[in-house]
């Protein structure tokens, strides 16, 4: 059950209205990195997840992503809302009006007329929320590394958000925001590291002739560091197929002797001639050519 308090989780001053600002905000609510998106994801985690700290876990980082949503979509609506009165009401001369939305370098025009000012679901170039942005696998040391990188993301993004006002309330809201996604970061690292083990992600293990294997398979300025050189790598300098000692081919068992013989039959019909030199439609289409 959820409960909503109209109240925001942090209290948001904006200065003056800005619908550029507006539209680069949108990124935060209906964007890949955004609120809507970490709601989602850790609020399906959690009806999937079976241990009890956990479930308690992503149940309230995905209300309070919630409540993240509500302070970036409030944002967006007071940096609109003169925009928002001004499209309304037909305040100002058509062509005033217009410089008025896309002054300033900013394209909010667009999210402006679509959305009257409002919050929209989309990203700030105007691509709608996906729920593909949602990568969850359903397997804890796989999905919680995930909610750590979605973290680091969104916190990366906020960072730039702040570098593009000079609004001291929004930048104060966005700093608080920031700061958040570093703490839900720490609390998902400690839950990844309370499982032990935690590597390699799932049950098996893997073979061990390659999973402590390098390979060096791009040729220049090979630079060697703990994640390719010391105890327990082994560091293929000139790899060459095929790695499992076979022949390095293709090949399918178990055929009929009909569908061998089909396959035989359609290789046959459709194999090219290397003597060949037709005239093709790049020949004709290209005119008469003049030779040197």
């Amino acid at each position: 059950m959820f409960m909503h308090n109209k109240r925001l989780q942090y209290t948001v001053r904006v200065s003056e209205p800005n619908p550029g600002l507006a539209n680069l905000l949108l990124e935060q609510f209906g964007g890949p990195q955004g609120e809507l998106g970490a709601a989602m994801r850790y609020f399906t985690q959690a009806v999937t997840e079976v241990d009890a700290g956990r479930k308690d876990l992503l149940y309230d980082i995905a209300t309070e992503e919630l409540s993240h949503l509500e302070i970036i979509g409030s944002i967006i609506v007071m940096l609109n809302k003169g925009a928002r009165g001004a499209l309304a009401e037909g305040a100002e001369e058509e062509g005033e009006l217009y410089r008025s939305l896309t002054g300033a370098g900013n394209d909010s025009h667009v999210t402006s007329l679509l959305y009257g000012g409002g919050a929209a679901l989309t990203n700030s170039a105007g691509v709608p929320w996906s729920a593909a942005y949602i990568d969850t696998i359903g397997e804890p040391t796989a999905d919680l590394r995930s909610n750590i990188a979605a973290e680091a993301r969104a916190k990366i993004v906020y960072e730039r958000l702040i570098n593009v006002t000079d609004d001291p309330g929004i930048k104060e809201a966005l700093g608080f925001l920031m700061t958040r996604e570093i703490a839900h970061q720490l609390s998902f690292e400690k839950a990844l590291h309370s499982i032990q083990p935690n590597f390699p992600q799932g049950k098996l293990p893997g073979d061990p002739d390659f999973t402590r294997t390098y390979f060096n398979l791009s040729k220049g300025g090979e630079v060697r560091g703990s994640w390719n050189k010391g105890e327990g790598w082994e560091y293929v300098e000139d790899p060459q197929p095929a790695v499992d000692g076979g022949d390095g081919s293709a090949s399918v068992t178990g055929l009929s002797d009909i569908e061998e013989a089909a396959c035989e039959a359609m290789k046959l019909r459709t194999t090219s001639s290397p003597d060949a030199d037709p005239i093709t439609g790049a020949h004709l289409g290209a005119g008469k050519v003049e030779k040197i």
